[in-house]
């Protein structure tokens, strides 16, 4: 049960209170908005659309891709709007859905590269049994696996913050509502539940993402029978995927894995992982796919 609560609304700083600040604010993420959910979109239409991306590859690419637009409709258009605005306010059930939403899509998109650094292990290393392995009822138990795991990390995150007692302070100094910034401003002792916070999210990004880099050491060892070129379309692959697991761990291993405590710099290290990395990952894995290049040439 939600403990007394006088907390109806937050106010959310953002990055700047200058006025110019916040209007080259406004372009910038409006632009980044508009290309990330064009290009997430047009991704999982090419590959719903296009017969030649039927491979397991390309269903995992249009999950992540789906994954990444809602992520980012989760968090920008508040934003967006905010820095119109004098003004900066999320009601608290606003802010508990927004906060459920980025840690549901956060987690999912953490499994969700986990998978797909399995199903390039198998394809590169087990390429002659690959369509047995990571056949259709396996690709679609691993993506509700990664939902799976998602909503149960997003769900235990807001049971948290619902249970504590929001009494005096309601201004977050961040551009949303993130576990760190709320747990300060909670009128009781947080650090033990500090610790389960870094316990759940922190250690999950760490040991997760070890697990992409185990797997591309197996890789890069069992490569050495792969003639020239295969191998090179095989690094190409894996290095375009890598890419991407650093862009995403890495700023969320920074800002999780320590104890309760809110940097500026942490709302820099946020726009990474959800503006960023989003944004990015489209280019990443069609410029250097010509499969992708050539689907998508076709469909426009």
């Amino acid at each position: 049960m939600r403990q007394n609560n006088n907390i109806t609304e937050f106010v959310l700083l953002g990055f700047s209170q200058d006025p110019d600040v916040q209007n080259a604010l406004f372009v910038m993420f409006l632009l980044t908005c508009i290309v990330t959910m064009v290009g997430n979109l047009l991704i999982v239409v090419t590959i719903i659309a296009s017969p030649t991306l039927g491979s397991p590859m390309y269903f995992f690419l249009a999950c992540l891709s789906f994954v990444d637009a809602v992520y980012s409709t989760t968090i920008s258009p508040i934003l967006i709007v905010d820095l119109l605005c004098d003004k900066k306010t999320i009601s608290f059930p606003a802010c508990m859905g927004q906060l459920f939403i980025n840690h549901l899509c956060g987690g999912t998109e953490i499994f969700l590269l986990v998978v797909m650094a399995c199903d390039h292990y198998v394809a590169i290393c087990k390429p002659l049994h690959y369509l047995t392995i990571m056949n259709r009822q396996v690709c679609i138990l691993l993506l509700v696996l990664a939902v799976t795991g998602g909503f149960v990390h997003s769900a235990f995150q807001v049971l948290v913050v619902y249970s504590l007692p929001f009494c005096g302070p309601n201004v977050i100094d961040h551009f949303f509502c993130d576990m760190y910034p709320l747990l300060e401003l909670a009128c009781t002792d947080t650090y033990f539940i500090g610790l389960t916070i870094v316990f759940n999210g922190g250690a999950m990004c760490v040991v997760i993402f070890t697990l992409p880099l185990i797997s591309y050491g197996v890789i890069q060892s069992s490569l050495k029978t792969y003639s020239q070129e295969g191998r090179h379309k095989a690094l190409s692959t894996c290095s375009s995927h890598i890419t991407v697991v650093v862009m995403f761990f890495v700023p969320c291993i920074f800002i999780y894995v320590r104890p309760v405590s809110n940097f500026p710099i942490d709302k820099f290290m946020s726009v990474f992982f959800t503006f960023i990395t989003p944004m990015l990952n489209r280019f990443i894995y069609t410029l250097r796919n010509s499969e992708m290049r050539n689907a998508i040439e076709k469909l426009l």
